[in-house]
């Protein structure tokens, strides 16, 4: 019986290494392209110089949970804020906005629509991904509908890690810029699931797993008004 306890201790053991070091693979393998680490404090002109380095199609914001009267949390208003400013800066001419719309009553896409045309940005300049159930899949579309080979993600910084590895396994040239402008509740909690959302989006990179839909193309580089349903 001890030896089968130690058996199954060891086997636990080198399972939590697995699970762990496939996750800090991916963090450091593109650490570096992620601008805006520091919560609250933008990014730099430099570092704003180096995103449009990659000349970039557009800004991809990834969608996260809406509250009840339609308005963004303070995860997505932040994501939002930050990918408006860099658009009214230049850095990337279209704004891709994906999110969850798997239910008629839930639309991460129209609340995202909502926000950011309230902050001034032409309508023609934002295009809605209806079909952005997860990170994976929001990138996948992102290059396969809206044919964006160079763009900007902005998520959170815990959140940008997988986002840019599932970039690079799609062949994007891609940026990040954290979009950390406050500390969230259950921030522990979204950090530990986060470990094993990076390993799965690893292999689904690897395997170029396809998305739960696909569609017609949609090139970012035209008018976004057409991907609005209303």
């Amino acid at each position: 019986m001890n030896k089968l306890i130690k058996r199954i201790l060891i086997l636990i053991i080198i399972a939590a290494a697995l699970v762990l070091g496939l996750s800090a693979y991916v963090t450091q393998s593109v650490k570096a392209e992620i601008a805006g680490v520091d919560a609250g404090s933008g990014i730099s002109e430099a570092e704003a110089e180096d995103c449009r380095s990659i000349d970039p199609q557009c800004i991809l914001v990834l969608g996260c949970a809406v509250w009840a009267d339609n308005e963004p949390s303070p995860m997505l208003k932040d994501r939002l804020d930050t990918a408006i400013a860099l658009y009214k800066t230049g850095v990337a001419p279209k704004l891709l906005l994906s999110g969850d719309n798997s239910i008629v009553e839930y639309s991460e896409p129209d609340c995202m629509l909502k926000y950011t045309l309230a902050q001034g940005v032409p309508p023609e300049d934002i295009f809605l991904d209806f079909a952005g159930f997860s990170t994976y899949e929001s990138v996948y579309r992102s290059h396969a509908v809206f044919m964006a080979d160079r763009m900007i993600v902005v998520t959170q910084k815990y959140h940008l890690f997988r986002a840019l590895k599932a970039c690079d396994a799609l062949g994007i040239e891609a940026k990040g810029v954290a979009s950390n402008q406050q500390k969230y509740a259950g921030r522990y909690y979204r950090e530990a699931r986060e470990v094993l959302a990076r390993d799965k989006d690893l292999f689904k990179g690897i395997i170029k797993a396809k998305p739960t839909y696909l569609g017609d193309e949609i090139p970012v580089d035209g008018d976004g008004t057409v991907t609005h349903l209303n």
